[in-house]
């Protein structure tokens, strides 16, 4: 993530502020903050139900994304179906979007305002400790996700394909398979 990546974050989670993780698990950072077990089982309680959740809703739009692809390979592509799936793929997108704004809500509501703003000075004191590479990644909790995501509903990324060293010869294709270019593509 560059510099400026946080600009395009979500509001919620810009204006809570966290590079992620269950801050209320660290125990520097709760006794910090003062938690008390109670707002931390809360906290965790509220994770719980938020993962749960997630299941669901990306599932939802899993579904509506992989929907929209043979729309697209239509030979004639149907305007109005292709429209329609658009909408429900936006929609999904701003379902779990809620959801993690909510996440974040129900969260920061189970902080007294003495430890909201002990918690936004933290982080900006950690902004500028950033900047100068003293936290590395854990610093602020398990890992470096989105709050409550504790990097398990990541998709993964494919590794890029692996060119040819140039002036090498391309592969030959498959026995039994087409070139490119012959309609074969998937």
């Amino acid at each position: 993530m560059g510099p400026g990546f946080a600009q395009h974050r979500p509001p919620m989670e810009q204006a809570f502020g966290l590079g992620g993780g269950q801050f209320w698990n660290n125990p520097k950072l709760a006794q910090q903050l003062n938690l008390t077990d109670d707002q931390r089982k809360a906290m965790d309680g509220i994770l719980q139900a938020h993962r749960m959740k997630l299941i669901d809703l990306q599932a939802t739009l899993r579904k509506a994304e992989v929907a929209m692809i043979p729309l697209m390979k239509a030979d004639t592509p149907d305007r109005g179906a292709i429209e329609a799936q658009i909408d429900r793929v936006v929609t999904a997108r701003a379902d779990l979007e809620k959801a993690n704004a909510r996440f974040l809500l129900d969260v920061r509501m189970q902080l007294k305002p003495d430890q909201w703003k002990q918690l936004q000075t933290m982080r900006q004191n950690r902004m500028g400790h950033e900047q100068m590479g003293e936290h590395g990644p854990g610093a602020w909790g398990e890992g470096r996700s989105r709050p409550g995501m504790g990097g398990q509903f990541r998709r993964p990324q494919a590794p890029p394909p692996a060119e040819p060293p140039q002036g090498a010869p391309a592969p030959a294709p498959a026995p039994g398979s087409q070139g490119p270019g012959t309609g074969s593509e998937q």
